[in-house]
């Protein structure tokens, strides 16, 4: 398990929203080449870490506005499971939690898991993600939709996922359907549903 947190000088909301934005985080994130939203809950990576290119899916498990996002992978050369949860501080400071598991999958990841390459780099993309947002003074995009646990293809994710403090059976208020772009795809920057209040 790794575990790392770090406080952005930037409101909750836009934190959140920037965080959704999965096509952008080879802008801060080492290593990640592509990341393509398949629909509103898998995206395709394509990697490169010491020389070795990955491609794997994700699928988005949890995702609550303002609150957290968790994630496992379901495909690929890659097998990890984490959550990012948000946490306001004040109007203009929020801090970001990060955990994940990243099992190896050969020898490399092996003596790089035990020479803390992985905390590292996580530690890195939290940095230059804090950048990236400070510097721009604004998200790129958002998207305010509800992903249940429940509704996953590996259905509730009970311990397959890292704690993240929610409750059994708290799912979070009700969301309606994303918004799509042409063709049915999900629009990660479109407004919030109009069939409730934005998540606080």
């Amino acid at each position: 398990m790794v575990y790392d947190t770090i406080e952005v000088e930037a409101p909750l909301r836009q934190v959140y929203d920037q965080w959704t934005q999965f096509e952008e985080f080879p802008r801060f994130m080492d290593g990640v080449e592509e990341v393509r939203q398949l629909d509103d809950r898998l995206c395709h990576w394509r990697t490169k870490v010491a020389g070795a290119t990955r491609e794997f899916d994700t699928e988005i498990v949890d995702q609550l506005p303002d609150e957290r996002i968790a994630w496992r992978t379901v495909g690929g050369d890659v097998r990890q499971k984490g959550v990012v949860t948000f946490e306001r501080v004040d109007d203009e400071h929020t801090l970001v939690h990060l955990k994940m598991e990243v099992e190896p999958s050969g020898m490399t990841d092996r003596i790089g898991q035990a020479m803390g390459f992985v905390e590292q780099r996580i530690e890195g993309d939290l940095h230059r993600f804090k950048d990236f947002i400070e510097d721009r003074r604004h998200a790129t995009g958002g998207w305010r939709g509800r992903l249940r646990p429940s509704d996953s293809a590996g259905g509730e994710p009970g311990g397959d996922l890292p704690e993240y403090g929610m409750p059994p059976g708290d799912e979070g208020p009700a969301r309606g359907t994303p918004p799509t772009a042409p063709g049915g795809m999900p629009r990660r920057d479109g407004p919030p549903p109009l069939d409730g209040p934005a998540a606080p």
